[in-house]
């Protein structure tokens, strides 16, 4: 048979290095960068490697440029769903612990006495605030106003999730550009 695979490559031994692979016994196993290399003529390592000009020392940033091409309704509708009603349980919330403020003040007695002489007469006390301004009677007025709250706002969301999908359809939607730092 003949050889069909070209010329034989020389063995390391002829050529007067070491076998990349070998290693003498006893000794732990060490890569090739490990070596020492030996030393150029300006007195540097002939295999130190320096910074290409012009190389950049700082981490590189990836930026990718995407496009909002569709907002899907019902995700939207959930999404604002959720949040509105977040924000109506703040509103009831806040508006329970100003009215416990506001009274632990004395602002509604101070303004109810105030409002009572000015309307009243000598016949009747005049309007009581404190009385109209009741600890229920405000939370049921700011949860009233907080479950009109969430039905607007998905509502409104949603509506503005189709007005979006139709105004991307002609202007191929919003272009947003997303970096990863390194």
């Amino acid at each position: 048979m003949t050889e069909t695979r070209g010329p034989k490559k020389p063995s390391y031994d002829t050529l007067g290095g070491d076998q990349p692979g070998r290693q003498q016994a006893g000794q732990p196993y060490r890569p090739p960068q490990a070596y020492p290399s030996p030393h150029g003529e300006d007195g540097t390592q002939a295999g130190t490697r320096f910074p290409r000009t012009g190389a950049r020392t700082t981490p590189r940033t990836r930026k990718a440029r995407l496009r909002v091409a569709k907002a899907d309704p019902w995700s939207v509708m959930k999404v604002s769903f959720l949040l509105s009603i977040a924000l109506g349980i703040c509103t009831v919330v806040a508006a329970a612990v100003l009215w416990m403020v506001m009274d632990a003040m004395g602002v509604f007695s101070t303004v109810g006495g105030t409002i009572s002489q000015a309307t009243g007469s000598t016949d009747s006390n005049g309007f009581d605030l404190q009385s109209f301004l009741s600890l229920p009677r405000v939370l049921i007025f700011t949860s009233v106003v907080a479950v009109i709250d969430v039905v607007l706002a998905t509502a409104l969301a949603t509506l503005g999730a189709f007005i979006y999908n139709l105004s991307a359809g002609f202007v191929g939607g919003v272009e947003l550009t997303l970096a990863e730092d390194e």
